[in-house]
């Protein structure tokens, strides 16, 4: 493990973030509902709320300057956490929580600094996760590196809000412009400044001008750009937010269509502010005529509270079907024994027509509590349905405990329609609570996931396999930041088994986990032989796993201690001649408060979709708040019918995926199996130690080098290199909540192909002698999934050619077969017309074609670049060259890249 990691990874233990709606909402030009929420693990330090305080009050004002007038902050609520002493200005959270917050404070993500960041995975134009600002960032000078922290907040809420990207490189600093001149990957090409390398030795350091690399044309590999202090270029924001002259985002007029930056990869070339006038929030909005300054925000202080949930279960008499009211109470039982964090409130209510309260608030805090919930779990199902009645004895259930109904959480399962469930709508918006909806079965009412919609709550959808609800409650975790606290699951398996046939089975327990481990095993029809076995050989029967006292088919056996690290295997017998279902889940926690566990979420990138729109399906992989590179991560999709997709998502930068090594895990989702409700499930794993952690963050203000004043070079701290650490083997699962979908061919069926081949989004180019060799990763038939029928590649010496196709080569791709979605292609050729000079460039574009003639949008242009080096700059690189006789040919690979 890199030194000092495991300190990292506990500064970041509580900073993980499942996917979330923001409760924030334009009013007359003024972002209301904004949440800055300080993370438990923070101790208590006033200076951080009145520097929060002066940040947003400077963001406002710098806000509405670089949106012309149109946007500021009116409202803003500071979250502070439980372990921070009460006060009497602290007032009781509604929906507010750490969970939902738009900006997070907590301890840095990196070991080495306190670089703000935005997390931001989706598409152009899509919103992002969350801010993370550091307690040192907020309470220290950090005007040399980042300019003002209003400044660095208008940054990151752009990355945040409006789906806009950072216009530097730090991977690819500097590209050869059209012009063939060297520039600093920037927006605007206005800001002027300095290209130098540092060099220190014992303790001195000094600077001299960057040399040319010989080989690819391009600066050597330490180049920085150090920009003037004076500038008098206003853009952009999304560049360079601390030079003083910068007070706008780079417009169409200004944008730098060149620069080998995310913003121009993702926005197709787009300008920043173009995306933003795109937005809702623009369209939505006029500037504010005759308003030299916004008004000033209005704070309000929260602090968290102790976590309250109610279980509002539906024991109508359609949960008869299918053994509907066994599988819930089964599912019921897991969280409240496994997954519920202790100290929190629960109660229970179950429902038909009427409503009965079973169970008033009681604080779990051992496991002698669970038993007198789980005791009125519903024996029998009969009756209609009334959810509203459900809902409102819930709410009785927590103000009768001396609690409010504000910030507390419902969890309502129903498999039953009603067509009343609307008449409840506005009481609910106005209890403040958050509703989380299971619909068990396709029968469920349509209008139920409207109640998690306005209240921020979560969605599931579970169908006949009982691991499928049991997943569901065990998504529903505590919403207060702390991820020791979170039960994690590793194992949840259906197995149908033949009679007096046998099953076996694996699950990998890692070093972080081990606490409150569960291995649970239920059955449709007999109890099965168990038998488990610990990595040392420990074995554990059937006698040791405890049968429910309520006869609910399942049998648990809790670990005692904590579990040991390494391969438990599990083997079930079916002793009954009959074939039944078994299904196997295992939980546990982390094993230590100071080391977190890796974590898998998921999200779909909407709540509803279109036939003819694809989603995409989203897994995030990361111990503390690192991203983990190189796990196995499948999705499994379920539709109403039963019909599962499986889906391999990647990491590979190409087709839906952002960003390449993010721990983001991504693929296109188009296999749509008629309309109605679809579940998602993501099952993780590390195997044979090919897992590592990235200390690297995307989305994130600029950490200035330096600044040149008077001529003289004023340099800052250098960053440290960044680095990976290995990840030891894992498993996780994760429930990804529910989405629906309409337009969609009934069962399946056939419809006219409507998505072409996914956009190549990696193209690269580089001189192999006189050929030129191209690489990029393979779209498939559909979207990213099969594979093309054919590739069109144009060329040309001047990119404004390949904007509209005008004076383009089409090259031969005869000999080019298409490979398998996300495999790396690999194509070389000669050019037809080669112009030698000094530095020669061409400019390539690739296009997928599938079997329907469906094409895809144009690809990223690479740039390639035959480099011969002048004299003076063969002899400035070393005294080894030959200036009489030596001709090199080099490169450039210039992605993401287009000429004025």
């Amino acid at each position: 493990m890199v030194p000092g990691l495991k300190v990292l990874l506990f500064l970041s233990l509580h900073l993980l973030q499942e996917a979330k709606s923001s409760m924030v909402h334009l009013n007359n030009n003024g972002y209301e509902g904004v949440v800055i929420a300080i993370n438990p693990s923070v101790p208590e330090d006033e200076r951080l709320i009145q520097s929060i305080k002066e940040m947003v009050t400077q963001a406002s004002t710098y806000l509405f300057e670089a949106s012309k007038g149109r946007f500021y902050f009116r409202d803003v609520s500071i979250l502070v956490p439980m372990t921070w002493k009460s006060k009497s200005e602290y007032l009781m959270p509604k929906r507010e929580s750490y969970d939902k917050a738009d900006v997070i404070v907590a301890d840095p993500n990196l070991k080495f600094g306190d670089d703000p960041y935005t997390l931001q995975y989706g598409q152009c134009g899509d919103r992002g996760q969350y801010i993370h600002f550091t307690p040192n960032f907020l309470l220290t000078d950090n005007l040399p590196t980042y300019g003002p922290r209003g400044r660095v907040f208008v940054h990151e809420w752009a990355h945040l809000r409006w789906g806009v990207f950072d216009e530097f490189n730090t991977d690819r600093p500097f590209y050869m412009s059209g012009k063939n001149t060297l520039e600093a990957t920037r927006c605007s090409t206005g800001i002027d400044g300095s290209n130098v390398v540092k060099e220190c030795q014992r303790g001195s350091c000094t600077t001299r001008p960057c040399r040319r690399d010989s080989r690819t044309g391009l600066y050597e590999a330490k180049c920085a750009f150090i920009p003037n202090k004076h500038q008098t270029a206003p853009d952009s924001i999304m560049f360079m937010q601390n030079l003083n002259s910068v007070v706008e985002f780079c417009t169409e007029k200004t944008h730098n269509r060149e620069a080998p930056n995310l913003q121009n990869k993702m926005c197709n070339y787009r300008s920043t502010w173009d995306v933003i006038k795109k937005s809702a929030d623009f369209q939505n909005s006029s500037p504010m005529i005759g308003t030299e300054a916004p008004p000033r925000p209005a704070f309000s202080l929260l602090k968290s509270k102790q976590r309250v949930v109610c279980l509002v279960l539906d024991k109508s008499g359609s949960m008869k079907n299918e053994d509907r009211l066994i599988q819930m109470n089964q599912a019921a039982e897991l969280y409240l024994t496994q997954i519920v964090e202790k100290k929190s409130l629960v109660g229970l209510v179950t429902f038909d027509e009427h409503a009965k309260i079973q169970n008033y608030l009681m604080e779990i805090t051992n496991s002698s509590d669970y038993p007198k919930i789980t005791a009125n779990l519903p024996r029998q199902a009969s009756g209609g349905t009334s959810i509203c009645r459900g809902i409102k004895a819930g709410f009785q259930a927590i103000t009768s405990s001396d609690q409010r109904t504000s910030g507390s959480e419902i969890i309502l399962l129903t498999d039953g329609e009603d067509g009343q469930i609307s008449s409840c709508f506005e009481e609910v918006k106005s209890s403040g609570a958050i509703i989380h909806t299971i619909a068990l079965g396709p029968s469920a009412a349509q209008e139920l996931e409207s109640l998690s919609t306005m209240t921020g709550g979560l969605r599931f959808y579970a169908n006949k396999d009982v691991t499928g609800l049991m997943d569901a409650f065990s998504g529903i975790s505590s919403r207060s930041g702390r991820i020791s606290e979170k039960a994690l699951q590793l194992e949840s398996r259906t197995l149908n088994i033949a009679g007096r046939k046998q099953v076996t089975g694996t699950v990998p327990v890692d070093s972080t986990i081990g606490n409150d481990t569960f291995f649970v095993v239920t059955w449709t029809v007999r109890k099965p032989e168990i038998t488990l076995q610990d990595p040392k050989g420990k074995k554990y029967t059937t006698s040791d796993f405890k049968d429910n006292e309520l006869n609910m088919q399942s049998a648990r056996l809790q670990i005692p201690g904590v579990a040991e690290t390494g391969t438990w295997t599990y083997s079930l017998f079916n002793k009954d001649a009959k074939p039944q279902s078994l299904a196997v889940i295992v939980t546990t926690r982390a094993r230590s408060p100071t080391t977190p566990p890796v974590i898998a979420t998921a999200h779909m990138s909407q709540n509803t979709a279109q036939y003819t729109s694809p989603m995409i399906v989203y897994a995030r992989v990361s111990q503390g708040f690192l991203p983990v590179l190189g796990a196995n991560v499948t999705a499994t999709i379920e539709a109403e019918d039963g019909h599962q997709v499986t889906l391999e998502l990647w990491d590979n930068g190409a087709g839906a995926d952002t960003v390449k090594n993010d721990g983001i895990y991504t693929r296109y989702f188009t296999d749509y199996h008629g309309n109605g409700r679809y579940s998602l499930k993501v099952h993780v794993q590390a195997r044979k130690n090919t897992a590592r952690l990235s200390l690297r963050q995307q989305s994130k203000s600029l950490y200035i080098p330096g600044y040149v004043e008077d001529g003289k070079i004023i340099l800052n701290p250098p960053r440290p290199e960044t680095q990976e650490a290995p990840v030891e083997d894992f498993s996780r699962l994760a429930s990804g909540g529910s989405f629906n979908v309409s337009g969609a061919p009934p069962g399946g069926g056939h419809a006219p192909p409507v998505f072409s081949p996914s956009r190549v989004t990696d193209l690269e180019a580089e001189f192999n002698g006189h050929h030129l060799h191209l690489t990029w990763t393979a779209p498939g038939k559909v979207l990213d999934k099969g594979r093309a029928h054919r590739y069109v590649i144009k060329m040309s010496q001047h990119s404004r050619d390949l904007q509209n196709f005008n004076n383009t080569t089409l090259v031969n791709t005869s000999s080019l077969i298409p490979k398998e979605a996300g495999s790396k292609e690999n194509f070389e050729f000669k050019p037809e017309i080669l112009e030698v000079g000094n530095s020669t460039m061409f400019y390539i574009v690739i296009q997928a074609i599938n079997d329907a003639g469906l094409i895809s949008a144009v690809s990223n242009i690479a740039q390639a670049v035959k480099f011969i080096p002048p004299e003076h700059d063969i002899s400035a690189l070393g005294p080894n060259i030959s200036v009489i006789c030596l001709i090199i040919w080099g490169l450039t690979v210039i992605s993401n890249h287009i000429l004025n």
